[in-house]
């Protein structure tokens, strides 16, 4: 059994920095920037490509500079627990001095997930924000997981990764009952289709176009998926306020589209589809197209990091989005 000691982590940071600082100190460099505005918890199986995570941490690094603390899951065995620290560096462009942030690597048997916070806490920074973001699925079904969602200022998952699609969105409900700040990466998915309706209906005469009874359906290869239905629901709350009738609905057949988004009332007809890398929005039978690059963990982690507050219009979407789910159940 290995014991992985914070004083001994905190002790080896220091070192590192006093190494990386001499090298930085070489004459065709103007030393070393040490940067930080959060720690990052990022929870993940052993599986899990190290190569492509550590290229998504490292590309978030500039614009969210962290002390990123990387636990890697192996499974049952005993309360083995092992580490190791690095720096993330990169020189901005155009400049001759180093930016560094600092990286602590933590390798955790099944066994010794309840010794998780209390090696992981003493290594966050004070008084800066703790974001986990959990990779790892099978953890949110684990007691010890209740532990180490306390030591989070905002909790990151990601519905789409689990089986269950209901079962998934309760859970995020739950935690957000629970008083904690959450994100949801499926959720996230669909920022730039949501403005990109809303663009639609900045426009007076569409928005006075949608009468009557409005049905919305949105397909996503014909699964009840997690981002379909925050979809349905964020729409579906949109529309609260207008004197219409809103009906949504899962499309359950197989569409060309990976995913599209389709709103029809008496005097309009909307629909959103992903084509590739485009996202193309008909109004009416009118088209035009915009760039839409297909979302990975550094596109969407960007934009959670970004975020410091409730966001009430996931909230209420999520919680349609439950209800939408047990209605597509039946």
């Amino acid at each position: 059994m290995s014991v992985v000691a914070p004083e001994k982590i905190l002790k080896e940071l220091a070192d590192l920095w006093v190494t990386t600082g001499k090298e930085g100190g070489e004459a065709d460099t103007q030393g070393v920037l040490r940067a930080c505005s959060l720690t990052l918890v990022v929870i993940s199986e052993s599986a899990d490509d190290p190569h492509s995570l550590g290229e998504t941490i490292a590309a978030l690094m500039p614009e969210h500079p962290a002390r990123t603390i990387l636990i890697r899951l192996t499974g049952a065995g005993d309360r083995a627990l092992d580490q190791r620290v690095y720096a993330q560096c990169w020189m901005p462009f155009g400049q001759r001095r180093q930016i560094c942030c600092e990286q602590v690597e933590i390798t955790c048997a099944d066994g010794a997930l309840a010794d998780l916070p209390s090696v992981v806490l003493p290594l966050a920074i004070p008084d800066l924000p703790l974001v986990v973001w959990s990779r790892c699925t099978r953890l949110l079904a684990m007691p010890e997981f209740r532990a180490i969602a306390d030591m989070a200022t905002r909790l990151v998952l990601d519905s789409t990764c689990r089986p269950d699609t209901r079962q998934a969105l309760e859970r995020v409900s739950s935690e957000i009952a629970s008083g904690r700040l959450v994100a949801d990466l499926a959720w996230t998915q669909l920022t730039r289709w949501r403005e990109m309706l809303a663009e639609v209906f900045e426009n007076r005469q569409n928005l006075a176009r949608l009468t009557g009874d409005v049905r919305v359906t949105v397909g996503d290869g014909g699964a009840a998926s997690a981002r379909a239905l925050y979809m349905a629901a964020w729409m579906q709350d949109s529309l609260r306020s207008l004197p219409v009738a809103v009906e949504a609905a899962i499309s359950s057949s197989p569409q060309p589209a990976a995913f599209f988004v389709e709103l029809a009332a008496d005097g309009l007809t909307v629909r959103l589809e992903r084509r590739d890398e485009r996202l193309v929005t008909t109004v009416n039978g009118l088209s035009q197209s915009t760039h839409l690059p297909q979302p990975d963990n550094y596109l969407l982690m960007r934009e959670e990091l970004g975020i410091a507050a409730r966001d009430p219009s996931f909230e209420r979407a999520l919680a349609l989005a439950v209800r939408l789910a047990y209605a597509t159940d039946k």
